[in-house]
């Protein structure tokens, strides 16, 4: 059961209506390289005896959905910390534990196989313990599960939308002169990740009403609503046949969702789907 709720506002007709809901959280890290000693540009590491200063996270940036603001925090947001050691990263580890902390749903474009991992390795190398439990939406799984983009990368996803772009970062040398502690560089790293953000919740935004395994927004509502967006502004159309019932189908009328739903009581008389077959 999720208990870490927020009331999210619907506009429908002129009037707000309110709603217990779950509070999803848009993430991006960005993470420094790793830098070892090599006998040739294509060589494979065999052992970590070729690490010469492992990756670390430089900087992260999130927003609650429906939030106006974007949290961030970089390495040089503490600048005594960062000017002792400029590979710790435990400092803003602890603002993003505490943001990730309060988050029922946590969502980014390749989170799952990215940027949760990453967290976690830092998390567990600092002594963190877990942050408490969250479902993910991988953004990236949505485009390749129930899209044929030319490309799914979230710059490129955006733009095809019609959802903005990235903030061009000029390539690697950016990573690079933060690493040697240039400030614009780094403004231009944190500017980089929030703009990520902005464009992963409008891709987000754009994609829900076709992701058909999303997690419920609330299952606690006394009324009938949409399991993406929570908003009671629905309107039935037809039934959602299934090996084993009838259940009323409807669709959701807030304009910025408009997701599929269904009912779960069968609409089947008791006993009268006795005579349904099955493959053998």
């Amino acid at each position: 059961m999720y208990l870490k709720k927020q009331l999210v506002m619907y506009y429908k007709e002129g009037r707000i209506q309110m709603s217990n809901s779950l509070k999803i959280l848009m993430l991006d890290i960005e993470t420094s390289p790793t830098l070892a000693n090599m006998w040739g540009m294509y060589q494979e590491l065999t052992s970590y005896d070729f690490i010469v200063k492992d990756w670390r996270i430089l900087c992260w940036a999130g927003k609650f959905l429906g939030d106006k603001k974007i949290h961030s925090s970089a390495l040089v947001d503490f600048p005594k910390e960062y000017q002792k050691n400029p590979e710790n990263d435990r400092l803003i580890l602890e603002k993003l534990w505490k943001l990730m902390d309060e988050a029922d749903i946590i969502c980014g474009h390749n989170i799952n196989d990215f940027d949760i991992k990453k967290i976690n390795a830092r998390f567990i190398q600092n002594g963190f313990k877990a942050p408490s439990p969250y479902r993910t939406i991988d953004t990236l799984k949505i485009c390749r599960s129930s899209f044929a983009f030319t490309s799914n990368k979230l710059n490129d996803v955006s733009q095809m939308l019609g959802l903005g772009q990235k903030v061009d970062t000029g390539g690697f040398k950016l990573w690079r002169d933060c690493i040697k502690g240039d400030m614009k560089a780094w403004h231009k790293m944190v500017k980089y990740c929030k703009n990520d953000i902005v464009l992963l919740e409008k891709v987000y935004m754009k994609l829900r009403p076709f992701m058909s395994q999303h997690p419920h927004m609330n299952i606690e509502s006394p009324r009938p609503c949409c399991p993406k967006c929570a908003s009671s502004a629905i309107q039935f159309r037809g039934y959602s046949l299934t090996s084993t019932g009838k259940f009323r189908r409807f669709q959701c009328q807030n304009s910025a969702c408009g997701g599929w739903g269904a009912m779960r009581v069968n609409e089947l008389p008791k006993g009268s789907n006795k005579n349904i077959t099955k493959n053998a």
